[in-house]
């Protein structure tokens, strides 16, 4: 089993900046993708961002060129920078991680951009 702990969620005006981590612990081993995922309300849950063990990075076109996702594979943790913030950018965003063919999600942190 893998654990995933998120943190850095929180209130942020728009065009603000917020940083996300999550650290994974328990069986960590032959975890090859991580990344994050986010849910509006009403909304179905959609892909963020994620990076491989090697670096490769795949991205959501709504956050390209305002997200950066990185990874520190010695911790464990993956990173979700995000400057620029939208209202539309409010959501629960969750942090996965695939062993194998697996897959683990955190229990969520809630990120609100408003004025």
């Amino acid at each position: 089993q893998v654990q995933l702990v998120e943190s850095g969620g929180g209130l942020v005006q728009p065009g603000g900046s917020l940083r996300l981590s999550c650290a994974a612990s328990g069986r960590i081993f032959n975890i090859n993708v991580m990344g994050w995922y986010r849910q509006a309300p009403g909304k179905q849950r959609e892909l963020v961002a994620t990076i491989t063990s090697g670096g490769s990075t795949n991205y959501a076109d709504s956050v390209k060129g305002r997200f950066t996702v990185s990874r520190d594979n010695a911790k464990n943790t993956v990173y979700l920078q995000m400057n620029s913030l939208k209202p539309e950018d409010t959501a629960v965003y969750y942090c996965t991680a695939r062993q194998v063919i697996v897959d683990y999600w955190g229990q969520g942190t809630q990120v609100t951009v408003s004025s």
